[in-house]
């Protein structure tokens, strides 16, 4: 179903309870907003949410049913109105990457360029700290399947380099 309207992205950060989803997404369901693409994850027990709602409310409409959520200073919800683009295509083949190892500062950084010395644009990443263990997830697509060879060969380098371990694999895509 097409919803008229512009595309507002909404954050939405503060500290978790049970029902923010509920909240957030039945405010912009009483504006007849359709929600396009969202994400959201706890972070050491903060709430996070990003999402893309079409709206013909605009974005004060938007702020405003939203508000009685702030009230008590335990959310900060941002919107803003967004260029109107049709979803991307994937650019190409698509694969996870998982490294996990020994938590030290520097693996997002050295790990992410890498990726894009390959032409890697990284979809969705992810990061836990469990003690002293660091695990990174990450989604990515690459120009081409002949590039997924050549970058795991890179990151296998600078994992040796940085002491985790890196595992790369193709994804099969088709429920998107």
């Amino acid at each position: 179903m097409s919803v008229p309207g512009q595309v507002i992205a909404v954050t939405v950060l503060g500290q978790d309870r049970p029902g923010i989803v509920a909240d957030v997404t039945g405010a912009l369901a009483d504006l007849h907003g359709n929600l396009e693409d969202s994400t959201m994850t706890l972070l050491r027990g903060h709430f996070a949410m990003v999402l893309l709602v079409r709206t013909g409310a605009g974005v004060d409409a938007v702020e405003s049913a939203l508000r009685h959520l702030t009230a008590d200073g335990s959310l900060v919800i941002n919107a803003r109105v967004l260029a109107d683009t049709a979803p991307g295509a994937p650019s190409g083949p698509s694969y996870a990457l998982h490294v996990h190892g020994a938590d030290r500062p520097g693996i997002v950084a050295t790990i992410t360029r890498v990726v894009a010395e390959h032409g890697g644009n990284i979809v969705d990443l992810g990061t836990r700290l469990g003690g002293d263990l660091y695990v990174l997830m990450a989604e990515l697509e690459l120009p081409d399947v002949a590039a997924a060879e050549a970058l795991e060969r890179d990151l296998r380098i600078v994992a040796d380099e940085i002491g985790v371990d890196v595992h790369l694999s193709p994804v099969e895509d088709d429920l998107l």
